[in-house]
């Protein structure tokens, strides 16, 4: 099972790697797959070549054929102006033309690093929009990390929960999302996939109807 982590860290040493090295690990122990990095800051130029010839250089072309062959990916982008930056968009930009479907139905895990907790939005209002046209399975917990967060209670809990998403959908049969307190909750008339709980439409329907 492959697991690639896309980083678009400009800086070295980079919170944005840091954050994708973490959930890739913790992603990566139930799903004992075998993890790859790609730092798109190496890929700049070749990327910007990219747009102006159409063909991809040979170490584009690689990480492209790497993104491919995943069983999952765990994407991270510094906040540029309230949104993912543009070397990111390139990269995934790129991608969509070399191959229009390398991402269809790939199980994705988005996350994002900034100054601050206001950008955090970024996640739902740039990041999942992206992932659903490229035609992904983006997992429902995504994780945000501003300058605070790191060190600070609720970050480790996020990560952990985003990454047992993740190896649920990549197929870890014990794989199950954590980072919630569970404890005492009625699963009666629910099913399991994945490792995930899923209630029907039907129930949770009923739950919003007024009684008595």
């Amino acid at each position: 099972m492959k697991l690639v982590v896309v980083s678009a860290g400009l800086s070295v040493p980079s919170s944005t790697r840091l954050l994708g090295d973490r959930l890739a690990a913790a992603a990566a122990g139930p799903t004992s797959a075998e993890v790859r990095v790609i730092e798109l800051r190496d890929l700049a130029v070749a990327i910007a070549h990219n747009f102006t010839s159409g063909f991809p250089e040979r170490a584009l072309a690689d990480a492209f054929d790497a993104v491919a062959a995943a069983d999952g990916l765990v994407v991270v982008t510094p906040v540029f102006s309230a949104s993912y930056s543009g070397l990111f968009k390139s990269f995934f930009d790129t991608l969509s033309v070399h191959d229009e479907e390398a991402l269809a139905g790939k199980p994705v895990l988005i996350a994002a690093t900034g100054g601050t907790a206001r950008h955090s939005l970024v996640l739902d209002h740039a990041l999942r929009p992206l992932f659903a046209h490229l035609k992904a399975v983006v997992v429902p917990t995504g994780v945000y990390a501003a300058s605070e967060d790191w060190g600070a209670e609720g970050l480790d809990g996020r990560i952990t929960r985003a990454a047992g998403e993740l190896a649920a959908l990549m197929g870890a049969p014990s794989a199950r999302p954590t980072g919630g307190d569970t404890a005492g909750e009625d699963t009666a008339g629910e099913d399991t996939a994945g490792g995930l709980t899923v209630v029907p439409f039907e129930e949770q329907l009923a739950a919003l109807r007024p009684t008595g």
